[in-house]
């Protein structure tokens, strides 16, 4: 065999290398014409960071042999020695070392330094440099390309001042079946990674728009997202800033409700998002009501479930108050628990995966401020925006409004719905379900069937089963 099919031995060990996630150089030595030692790039899978293509192919020819001078030996690897390897390969006292590819940043054999070109070292080893040099290059642009570009779809390097989530936590969701996109580069998110669904096509004459809130995430829609893509739909559900498999910053005061509309406001401008049914619930409709307004001519719809516009013109209800008190007095409040008192359908791994973005007190930052939050007084932040929106509502609003209320919420029920639907210009009479809580989304395959036709323009009945 000549050099260059020993090195397709040595690219095969890259290849399998880069199989295993790891960076893909390989490495043979031959010995009289026979391969005494293979390696490949070990070190994630070995925990070890001398485990480089050379080292490993060493380590098996000196085995190999019964002994660590491997004086009539070549050793063929697919990238240039780095100082440690070229050192070690220096210390075998192999005859000859034939690499592929340059390496620019690294090698140790004449690209930034040439310890094979030492005259005072006592042993000399023969160097031969680019032998199917485009192959080995190639299959590391590839890799290192690839990689990059997995970073730019999942995810951006993790801001010091918060965490994100294992995502093992969302390992096998029931009911959630769908894959994470991620954007980073929003303006107002300086670098925070923000999650959120899209499913359907992205040229679907319609659009929902789905938002949770506090302590929900995109998991809350689970049920009525196959509605709509059934209905050959477009869905987008983010997660917002700290909840589901969004980044979570670690301070609660990093919380602010200007600086999370705006974080909307740039996530529906940077999808380009049209005709649009906005679909809000608790927090998600605190702030999402506040969106349509800038930008109107976006919003064909509104399906709004048990929330509010804190102007801060109104007292906070009772059933408000005793909700802010809990969350103070046990901010380590069961999610899953909590879900499950309104919805007792819920099965276990339900309540789980409501509790799987909150593994402990530091992801729940945003758990403990939102309730500090709500606008209470006129000065308060978010107060002057949601009384514009208000009037947006009440004088502007051109598009179509289904309300559905959860009859058993404590905190955000009928009375508040009612005085709400009376501020929405063309709102019909709420459709209110008896038995169904705040989280009225978990009944979201029956209220979903009724969106689909009422947003259709054809008649529907809001009479329950």
């Amino acid at each position: 065999m000549n050099d260059a099919e020993y090195m397709g031995l040595a690219l095969k060990e890259a290849q399998a290398a880069r199989a295993a996630g790891e960076v893909p150089v390989g490495a043979v030595i031959v010995h009289q014409g026979r391969v005494v030692g293979v390696g490949r790039n070990a070190p994630i899978a070995a925990h070890d960071p001398t485990a480089h293509a050379e080292i490993v192919a060493l380590r098996a020819a000196a085995q190999t042999l019964g002994n660590y001078r491997l004086d009539d030996c070549e050793l063929f690897v697919t990238l240039e020695p780095c100082a440690m390897c070229s050192g070690a390969l220096l210390h075998s006292r192999l005859r000859r070392v034939v690499f592929g590819a340059h390496d620019p940043k690294t090698g140790a054999a004449g690209s930034v330094v040439d310890l094979f070109g030492q005259a005072q070292l006592n042993h000399h080893t023969q160097v031969l440099g680019g032998v199917r040099a485009d192959e080995c290059g190639s299959m590391l642009s590839d890799f290192f390309r690839s990689r990059r570009d997995q970073q730019r779809r999942e995810g951006q390097p993790l801001r010091d001042d918060a965490l994100r989530t294992p995502e093992r936590r969302f390992d096998g969701l029931p009911g959630y079946p769908w894959s994470p996109h991620y954007l980073s580069d929003l303006p107002s998110l300086g670098g925070l990674r923000l999650h959120y669904l899209d499913e359907g096509p992205s040229d679907a004459p319609r659009t929902w728009l789905c938002l949770h809130g506090n302590p929900a995430w995109s998991y809350l829609y689970r049920k009525m997202i196959p509605v709509f893509t059934e209905a050959g739909d477009r869905v987008v559900a983010p997660d917002l800033i700290g909840f589901g498999k969004s980044d979570k910053p670690k301070k609660d005061a990093f919380h602010r409700f200007n600086w999370h509309r705006n974080v909307l406001l740039e996530f529906v401008d940077r999808l380009d998002l049209g005709n649009v049914v906005l679909v809000v619930q608790d927090w998600g409709g605190l702030l999402g009501l506040t969106l349509p307004m800038a930008s109107p001519g976006r919003y064909a719809g509104l399906l709004v479930m048990n929330t509010l516009l804190a102007t801060g013109g109104e007292t906070l209800s009772p059933g408000f108050l005793a909700w802010r008190k809990m969350c103070a007095e046990k901010p380590l409040y069961d999610v899953g628990r909590l879900l499950a008192r309104g919805n007792p359908h819920l099965d276990a791994a339900e309540c789980e995966a409501y509790n799987a973005p909150f593994p402990d007190a530091g992801h729940r930052a945003a758990l403990r401020a939102f309730p500090n939050l709500v606008p209470e007084h006129a000065e308060d932040e978010g107060a002057a925006i949601s009384r514009e929106a208000l009037l947006f509502w009440r004088e502007r609003w051109q598009g179509r409004t289904l309300m559905v209320v959860g009859a058993r919420d404590p905190v955000l029920g009928e009375p508040v719905m009612q005085a709400l639907a009376r501020n929405i210009r063309g709102c019909p009479p709420p459709w209110l379900i008896s038995d169904a809580g705040h989280f009225v989304p978990e009944r979201g395959e029956q209220i979903a069937r009724a969106a689909c036709q009422h947003f259709s323009n054809y008649p529907v009945s809001f009479n329950e089963p």
